[in-house]
Parts: structure tokens; C-alpha cells; sequence
């Protein structure tokens, strides 16, 4: 059931090094394929990353939370081309959370590294940062990397515990 799929999904930053099944990544890939779009449209772009040293580079792209991610197996990158959707954020983070999804379905730990609306140790705009590290056109924006990798530390489960944040009207 994707309730408990759902209690499972929680943010991993520490990976064995293991590689992840190309079957696996494949999976999660259809999962942010199948997300849906505002109007349909269409507007993500899922980069694939598994080379070490874009990782390390992408790693240093935020200022904090995302350090993580040059020990990932690997990450992807979700960003839209904000010239086909003005709901570019929406659509890569629904995208971002099926491929999270997807990947505690088959127990791959991964965490949501947030690109959009954060900077760098400098200052600088870390989207910016990312366009440059992966030779992104100026359009592309970011909304988050996900990374993804093989753990032996994966949390436990999320209890529902939490439904004082239910408001019945």
C-alpha cells in the first residue's frame, strides 16, 4: 500500500558506496516520468548524474544540506525549462517526491537536496551554480537534486502520530 511506503520514505545522507541496480534507477526514472504536469505540459528534465566529480561539484553547489552528495552512488537532477511552464516548481517537486517515492518502494535511500531559493557559501544563487556545473541554458531552473544510494542506516519508519494537523471544518 503507498501508506506504508509513504511511513518508509525518509531522508538517507549516509551510503555504503554500493552501486544501485540499473533496473532500480530505470524505476524511479518512469516514476518521475509518470508524475503529473500542470496542464499536462510537461516541463521536467531529470539529469542523471554518477560521475564523482560532478557529484563533489554539485555537492558544493548550496551553502549547506547538500554536502551528502558527493558520497551518493548517484543523484539526479530535476529541473524544468521555465518557458514551458510557469508552474515549473510545482511540477519537478511533484516529480521529486514519486522518484522519492519510488526509491524507498525498493529500498534506496535518498534525500531532497533543495536547489531553488538557496546560494552558496559566497552568496551566489546556487541554481546559477548548478546551470554552470552541468552546462544548463539559462531557462533551465532547479528545483532539487535528489540523491540516491544503497544504505545500511535507513531510520525507521514514520509513525501517525501527527494528526493534530487535521483540521476538520
Amino acid at each position: 500500500m503507498i501508506l506504508d511506503t509513504m511511513k518508509r520514505r525518509r531522508s538517507v545522507r549516509r551510503y555504503t558506496g554500493e552501486a544501485i541496480p540499473g533496473d532500480v534507477t530505470e524505476e524511479i526514472l518512469k516514476a518521475g516520468l509518470l508524475a503529473p504536469s500542470s496542464r499536462n505540459l510537461k516541463p521536467c528534465y531529470f539529469y542523471v548524474v554518477n560521475d564523482r566529480q560532478l557529484l563533489a561539484q554539485l555537492a558544493a553547489a548550496k551553502k549547506a544540506g547538500g554536502a551528502f552528495l558527493k558520497d551518493a552512488s548517484m543523484a539526479i537532477v530535476v529541473c524544468a525549462d521555465e518557458t514551458k511552464a510557469d508552474t515549473w516548481t510545482e511540477d519537478c517537486s511533484i516529480a521529486l517526491t514519486y522518484m522519492d517515492l519510488a526509491a524507498a518502494e525498493r529500498g534506496i535511500g535518498s534525500c531532497w537536496v533543495q536547489i531553488h531559493l538557496r546560494k552558496d557559501a559566497d552568496g551566489n544563487d546556487a541554481e546559477a551554480n548548478v546551470r554552470r556545473i552541468l552546462h544548463l541554458g539559462d531557462t533551465m531552473r532547479i528545483a532539487g537534486i535528489l540523491s540516491l544510494g544503497m544504505t545500511d542506516a535507513y531510520p525507521a519508519p514514520h509513525e501517525e502520530s501527527e494528526t493534530d494537523r487535521i483540521i476538520r471544518l
